[in-house]
């Protein structure tokens, strides 16, 4: 009975670990993607402003 309730533990436990870890993971990706949004908005804004568009 004890070694299936110390089983339990450590699954939950272990899922418990993965899912957090994916959160932290996900959250700095998160932030990671937004970051890399303004870069590029404020690069498409000089590119305009500058007139320096490529057209071919």
């Amino acid at each position: 009975m004890s070694n299936t309730l110390l089983i339990i533990i450590a699954v939950v436990a272990i899922i418990l670990l993965l899912v957090g870890g994916f959160t932290q993971a996900l959250q700095f990706l998160l932030w990671v993607g937004i970051v890399l949004l303004i870069i590029a908005v404020i690069l498409f804004i000089v590119r305009m402003v500058g007139g320096r568009g490529t057209r071919v």
